[in-house]
């Protein structure tokens, strides 16, 4: 069975682990005695465990056993989520998302650049997109389960179930993992983190990915609330609502923005176009008059997103050595999780006063301009598949 198989489940719970509790929060507020502006904590401190962790993971992915981290990984969230659920109090809790945060960090840029390494560069975007589709599956189970369960049999026990399978299913992926030492090198000199640091379109692909995730995180962290206050719908409606509707436009996204950049070899200017174009979506959805109007947006939104989840990540491969992919994909990722923590907490400190649309609108804005600009330097890079050799085009 393909490694892709047991990657998708175990990336599918880790986001139903993280996600569900956004369709939770008047849960939390009312056994927890949780605020407003501490339910934004909530989000954040797992962004800012999880953030500054993802450099150290890429490292470790790029010198160890990429299967064990990932068995691990998954052990040590599960662990994490369980006391989630047993927790008593609002500094308990956020103990344990910190926990959560942590561990979760290990296992993205490892599966990522383990993927990587296994699939030709002819199927890369497709592949990593795949995989990437069960952040979506994950979102939209999580969303829905978080919702019901608090409604139906209490969050906690939705912790403590979703914790227990992560460690029922760890020795299946760790028997279902091929071995994985760490990449050989073909050159006599070591590859230099360094070189990340002077690729202009890499650093371009960054900033832009750190914009858009602070897009993509008011989604997974506050729609449901939104759609809760605006539209008057329980938790279980809204937590259904606020993650088909978007998460199922981005499985499509992916699955057709992967074919396409594979097709005609073109990763990173469809990550550029994808952000260009979610990015207005995103402010429709969170300033429509009605419910039909505002998932339609949310799903056109998730729609274009898709894209660049595809192939982001893709994109970035074919800019660096190989023997760097995991610190790469820690990096990438570390950007997007700083920009989301971020724009989580202040959406929760300002929801009750300037709202959701202003923010969104300025994210909105800084999205397009720096995706105009990958898309600029898209068109003038040439790249050597599996080659860590950027030069720009002579025109």
């Amino acid at each position: 069975m393909p490694i892709l198989f047991y990657l998708w489940i175990a990336f599918a719970l880790n986001y139903i682990d993280r996600q569900m509790v956004y369709s939770m929060f008047p849960a939390l507020e009312r056994d927890l005695a949780f605020s407003a502006a501490a339910l934004g904590w909530v989000g954040t401190v797992f962004l800012w465990s999880y953030t500054p962790a993802l450099p150290l993971a890429g490292i470790l992915a790029d010198r160890y056993r990429r299967n064990r981290l990932i068995v691990w990984s998954l052990l040590l969230w599960s662990a994490a989520t369980i006391g989630c659920g047993l927790s008593q109090s609002p500094a308990v809790f956020l103990f344990w998302r910190v926990v959560m945060g942590l561990t979760e960090a290990l296992y993205y840029p490892t599966a990522m650049a383990l993927i990587a390494s296994h699939y030709p560069e002819a199927a890369r975007s497709r592949a990593l997109g795949l995989h990437q589709s069960a952040q979506f599956a994950g979102g939209v189970i999580g969303g829905w389960y978080g919702g019901w369960a608090a409604d139906h049999t209490g969050w906690r026990s939705a912790f403590l179930i979703a914790g227990a399978a992560g460690l029922m299913y760890s020795p299946i992926l760790s028997r279902g993992l091929p071995d994985s030492p760490p990449p050989a090198s073909s050159s006599a000199e070591p590859a230099s983190p360094w070189a990340l640091a002077r690729s202009v379109p890499f650093l371009i692909l960054a900033a832009t990915f750190a914009s858009y995730c602070s897009i993509q995180w008011i989604f997974f962290a506050w729609f449901p609330t939104y759609l809760q206050d605006r539209f008057h719908l329980s938790m279980t409606d809204s937590g259904w609502a606020s993650t088909l509707f978007v998460q199922t436009a981005f499985i499509v996204g992916i699955l057709l923005g992967a074919y396409l950049a594979d097709r005609i070899q073109a990763r990173l200017l469809v990550t550029a176009g994808g952000a260009f174009f979610c990015a207005p979506f995103s402010y429709f959805a969170f300033s429509a008059d009605s419910l039909p109007l505002s998932l339609g947006f949310a799903t056109a939104f998730g729609f274009f997103a898709g894209g660049l989840s595809a192939n982001a990540f893709a994109g970035a491969f074919d800019l660096i050595d190989p023997r760097l992919r995991g610190l790469a994909a820690g990096i990438l990722n570390m950007c997007g999780g700083f920009a989301s923590g971020g724009m989580i907490l202040i959406a929760g400190m300002l929801r009750k006063t300037v709202g959701f649309a202003p923010l969104l609108f300025v994210a909105m804005i800084t999205t397009m301009l720096l995706a105009g600009l990958l898309a600029f330097f898209a068109t003038r890079v040439k790249l050597s598949p599996c080659s860590p050799a950027v030069e720009p085009s002579r025109v």
